[in-house]
């Protein structure tokens, strides 16, 4: 085989999937790294955090304090030995660990101590509270996992969930917003407002907002337990430091004296303040904590005067992530001055919809929020359930106190409903716009499917039920951060995206980072310019601290050499430090200028090449907006400053997975991606101890010829998802028309496209009783079992155990299973329902009972059942490029077209399928997988790899020439049927083909009759129901431009609502007749015969029975009661 040394024609086989590797892919592991780590995050400092900034919690009225002293959270275990996930998995309990707590109760002097577990606590896979941390790919297969195992899931009753990813606002960082509802939270209130997310080291978050008010001035605006509340921003800046207008007024006009409207605002401000008569600090913090003393409980003893209640406020509601009051007042002096800005149109408003302005919302930090609180709320609910047992008021408190701990619930439950249906139960709403959709589960439908799990990122539920369309657009400040291609094509797209393939997370909380020294030496100063100063000056932002300002002519030079430093690691500047240089806008408006840095976790960074020194540099979101990045090596200019590494980190994992998707168009490229994951592949290799719901599998799998780059890096052809197929473009036989597709039967009858579903069903003996299948007593252990007293088997297709024996064939009404009831010494059989037959593949019992007595058999088993799911007409296909098909006809192979060589197509399609769609990498794949077959070579098909200069056809049809094909892949085929060639060559070669999980034994329908509504006598809607399809207005027009009228008729009324009505002619109402006697209508005789009788016209001479749909009596009764009157005509 002739080589060259080319790299579009990499070897990428390495034979690392015939063997268990020795290290899991490394971009496997970054992929699920914000969930680990940031868990990880969690069980290392949540502890540390809450016993830091708790306070005691007051118990009873003599002075009795509780306070958590210490708390240990455990590994799993069960029954006294350490319990590993797959255990979990097959007996559908949860992964979690104990909770250990101190408790400790004071009182003067003495004090009593609790020691006990609070709860359990839901562990993370693969975290360091896993038993499976730290394991090798050989390990992990001695414990039944997967060789690539990476964690970053939660097991909930046997099921593996995830919390996925959120796009939330940016931390410490100002944003500007115009918003016409906020006019509606009073007269003197106005559209425009400032915010900024403030995060406390536990990673709990508070909002702050300004609001400019007509006349001026600015309110800000706390929330506090999910209620807002609305104080003077002066009011804010005189409680956090002694200070005066004067200084206040030349904070904000910061010598700006060109603005009158901006002199006015403040001078009115400070004005209106004057009227509160409040003119010392303590004044202010005493009128701020008699307003509020009542509504921070949590943070307020009745022991605090109304001056530390204040201090209180501002501790804990106003810019919580600063620490002294000065830092606090000067970040609100440049909230004041954005806001003003922001008004007088000095500074635009900014994008919330842009990745810019987003981070992300790590699984760890979630869950610590929630532990903090929970703990919280243990703490209440253990006192008041002490203050409920010592009613009495006893002076002996240690008996309540023991009774209490044994009733308060467990700390950790609605952590746990929280898993397990995503819905948030919080009393603060823990800053978050959103109570549900937090948590999915981890789907393995197959490999793609799962990892994309782990790498989606939502924008939240909020935004889905909204009508505007703002929020779903990709946004050119996005790239590099999140895939353009990867998001689904309906209800969700734009909104659940999917992070690029180079897109990192920062996890560890740094603290505070003190570089202010350095930026000083630098250019930094902390002077106020003076009202004639001529120089303009920016202000400097360290994650949301105001640090000072410099001068405007040396900003650029100060950014240029703290990103050396950053680059470089000197000086103590952070590795990933986030400097976004904002200039001034020459022509008014743009972002508020300034220079913002940013070095706190949850932040969206990547990396790109430093072209001024040599080496890779972390960039954030925020700052590549005003930077200098080319995109190729040609692409660069004389002001670029970075360039990319590569031209894929655009995309996400699965979309770099797509071969030569750079030559298809794009919408192609998003159906790929969503097809990709409905693949029936290989999700798993641990089939025998997995008990998923449902698992698909592919039997005859094949890893593709053609492959990216991406393949190999994330180990994805360990877990192939279709085989590769002799496809022809050709329209043949005419079942090819509207994206059928024809399979070659024989290649059918090899197993091409064969597989098989595998479901699982728990079965609890015990839990009969309760469901009265059994005549028993609650008390009563039923267990399986299948012989009598008389030492026959009960159901003769059943083993002894009262299970059926693994590969038994089940048909519908077989036995499934047999309990025995020892007491009623009775049996109950379980039928098998379901028409569609199926195989026993394995049967696993989870808890025998008394597994040493013979006599006794097992109380709960799980049996997994498996249906050959063989292709059938009406299932999908689809190659790598978006383009799926309905297998139409399994065509006979010797009428199949042949080429010269007697070579058949596996598949045919039909040649319209590529010019409206364009996937010319569907044909550039043909061409590379047939020269691949022919050479021995699995070819790259990385995206961006040619160019206009180095053409993929060229290089793919030299490949074809030295194997002595066509150049372009066409060759002459002869008919099956008549032998003659046809008259123009056929494009023939070899392409990735996968079976989609849509199948027609999943989704067909067929009645009859059956339940029906009710109400309307129609039937009701549903396959597992046994319901009907719905028959729409297009398939009634589809019916009528057939010809087929008639059949309307027994469609829509025979089969559907037919029935019969009374009806008077004379004055056409079909609810004035009824059925009476001779004697109801009052005619003196004593007959019994019923007649229909119209009430209104007082006769039944004109009554008729008429065929009419039973729906239609309904709307006429429902027409009547609005007083509206239905009139008939009867001919």
């Amino acid at each position: 085989m002739p080589e060259t040394d080319n790299i579009k024609k990499t070897r990428l086989d390495d034979g690392s999937h015939n063997k268990t590797p020795d290290s899991i892919p490394q971009k496997w592991i970054d992929s699920v790294a914000p969930h680990v780590d940031s868990f990880n995050w969690f069980l290392a400092n949540s502890v540390r955090l809450y016993l830091n900034n708790s306070a005691p919690t007051k118990v009873l009225d003599s002075n009795i304090e509780l306070f958590v002293e210490s708390m240990t959270i455990g590994k799993p275990v069960l029954d006294g030995k350490p319990m590993y996930p797959h255990i979990c998995r097959q007996m559908g309990i949860t992964y979690e660990a104990p909770l250990l707590a101190k408790l400790v109760f004071r009182q003067d002097a003495n004090q009593f101590t609790v020691e006990r577990i609070i709860g359990k606590m839901p562990i993370m896979v693969k975290s360091t509270h896993c038993h499976l941390h730290g394991m090798s790919p050989k390990e992990l297969v001695a414990h039944y996992e997967e060789d690539t195992e990476v964690g970053g899931y939660f097991i909930i009753n046997g099921n593996e969930k995830i919390i996925r990813l959120l796009n939330t606002s940016r931390r410490h960082d100002i944003v500007s917003y115009i918003r016409p509802s906020l006019s509606r939270m009073g007269a003197q209130y106005t559209p425009y407002a400032v915010s900024m997310k403030c995060v406390r080291p536990d990673q709990t978050t508070q909002t702050l907002h300004l609001h400019y008010c007509r006349d001026g001035s600015v309110s800000a605006r706390i929330i506090i337990k999910r209620k807002e509340y609305l104080i003077p921003v002066a009011l804010l800046l005189k409680a956090l430091v002694d200070t005066s207008d004067r200084e206040i007024y030349g904070r904000i006009v910061q010598g700006d004296t060109e603005h009158s409207m901006l002199l006015d605002a403040v001078e009115i401000m400070l004005r209106e303040f004057k009227k509160k008569a409040l003119y010392s600090r303590e004044q202010c913090l005493s009128h701020l904590g008699s307003g509020f003393r009542l509504i921070m409980r949590e943070f307020v003893d009745a022991e605090m005067d109304d001056i530390e209640a204040g201090q209180a406020l501002l501790d804990n509601f106003v810019l919580v992530h600063l620490s002294t009051h000065r830092d606090k007042f000067n970040t609100l002096i440049l909230m004041v001055r954005k806001l003003y800005a922001l008004v007088q149109g000095r500074c635009s408003v900014d994008n919330l919809d842009s990745v810019m302005n987003h981070e992300v919302l790590l699984p760890g930090h979630l869950w610590n929020s929630m532990f903090q609180e929970r703990v919280r709320m243990y703490c209440y609910g253990l006192s008041s359930l002490i203050r409920k047992f010592n009613a009495k008021n006893t002076k002996s408190w240690e008996t309540p106190i023991k009774k209490a701990c044994e009733s308060v619930p467990d700390l950790c439950q609605k952590m746990k409903t929280f898993l397990s249906t995503g819905n948030l139960t919080s009393e603060s709403g823990l800053d978050l716009m959103q109570a549900s959709g937090f948590t999915v589960i981890a789907d393995k439908l197959n490999y793609l499917r799962y990892m994309s799990h782990f790498q989606c990122i939502h924008r939240g539920a909020f935004f889905a039920e909204m009508k505007t369309t703002l929020p779903r657009k990709l946004l050119p400040e996005a790239w590099g951060f999140v895939c353009p291609v990867h998001t689904p094509d309906g209800g969700p797209c734009g909104l659940l995206n999917h992070l690029a393939v180079t897109c990192k997370v920062p996890i560890d909380v740094k603290g505070r980072v003190d570089i202010e020294d350095l930026l000083s030496t630098l250019g930094l100063t902390n002077t106020v310019p003076s009202i004639h100063a001529s120089i303009r000056h920016l202000d400097v932002m360290l994650d949301g601290r105001y640090v000072g300002k410099v001068a405007e002519n040396i900003a650029e030079d100060l950014v240029s050499k703290l990103r050396f430093y950053k680059v470089k690691g000197l000086q103590g500047v952070p590795r990933d430090l986030e400097i976004a240089h904002v200039p001034y806008n020459s022509t008014g408006g743009g972002r508020f200028p300034g220079i913002f840095m940013f070095s706190g976790p949850a932040r969206f960074t990547r990396p790109v090449r430093n072209l001024l020194v040599g080496e890779e540099e972390m960039i954030g979101s925020f700052e590549q907006v005003y930077m200098n990045i080319a995109c190729m090596e040609g692409d660069r200019r004389a002001n670029s400053t970075h360039q990319e590494i590569l031209p894929t980190n655009i995309l996400s994992a699965v979309a770099t997975m797509t071969p030569f998707s750079d030559f298809n168009q794009s919408p192609r490229n998003m159906y790929q991606c969503q097809m990709g994951k409905q693949t029936m592949g290989t999700p798993l290799s641990a089939y025998p101890y997995r008990c998923d719901n449902k698992l698909y599998r592919i039997q005859n799998p094949q890893m593709p010829l053609v492959r990216t780059f991406g393949q190999h890096d994330y180990a994805v052809n360990n877990y192939p998802t279709g085989a590769n197929a002799i496809v022809a473009v050709i329209s043949y036989t005419g079942y090819d028309m509207e994206d059928a597709m024809i399979i070659n039967k024989s290649s059918y009858e090899r197993g091409f496209g064969h597989g098989s579903v595998y479901k699982t069903e728990y079965v609890d003996a015990s839990s009969l009783a309760e469901t009265n299948e059994l005549r028993s007593t609650p008390q009563t252990k039923c267990y399986f079992h299948n012989v009598g007293l008389n030492g026959q088997l009960h159901e003769p297709s059943l083993d002894e155990d009262g299970l059926p024996a693994v590969g038994q064939l089940i048909k519908e009404g077989d036995p499934l299973y047999c309990v025995y009831d020892p007491i009623a010494k009775q049996f109950s059989v379980k039928k098998y329902k379901t028409n569609e037959e199926c195989y026993i593949d394995d049967i696993l019992v989870i808890d025998p009972h008394n597994a040493h007595d013979q006599k006794v058999g097992p109380e709960h088993v799980v049996i997994k059942l498996r249906y050959n799911r063989n292709p059938v007409i009406g299932d999908k296909f689809s190659s790598r490029h978006g383009q799926k098909g309905v297998l139409s006809q399994l065509w006979p192979q010797i009428d199949m077209p042949f080429s010269e060589s007697g070579m058949t197509p596996d598949v045919i399609i039909n040649p319209h399928a590529f010019p409206s769609r364009m996937t010319i990498g569907m044909l550039v794949e043909s061409m590379a997988a047939k020269s691949g077959a022919l050479h021995g070579v699995f070819h790259d098909a990385t995206p961006f790899r040619f160019n206009e200069k180095e053409r993929a056809v060229d290089y793919f049809g030299e490949q074809l020439i030295k194997a002595g094909y066509n150049y372009y892949g066409n060759e002459p085929l002869y008919s099956g049927i008549s032998g003659q060639e046809f008259h123009a060559d056929i494009y023939l070669g070899v392409v990735y083909y996968q079976r989609l999980r849509h199948m027609v034994k999943d989704k067909f329908q067929v009645r009859s009759n059956g339940p029906i509504n009710s109400l309307t006598q129609q039937p009701i809607k549903g396959r597992k129901k046994g319901g009907g399809i719905r028959f729409g207005e297009m398939e009634r027009d589809s019916m009528l431009a057939h010809g087929t009228a008639f059949l309307l008729n027994d469609r829509l009324y025979n089969c559907s609502d037919r029935s019969t009505a009374c009806v008077c002619s004379r004055c056409g109402s079909i609810l004035a007749p009824i059925s009476v006697t001779g004697t109801e209508r009052g005619e003196g005789t004593m007959s019994t015969d019923r007649v229909d009788y119209c009430r209104n016209c007082q006769t039944d001479q004109d009554v008729k029975v008429v065929d009419i749909p039973a729906v239609f009596k309904y709307l006429t009764a429902e027409l009547a009661a609005m007083n509206l009157k239905s009139t008939l005509t009867i001919k």
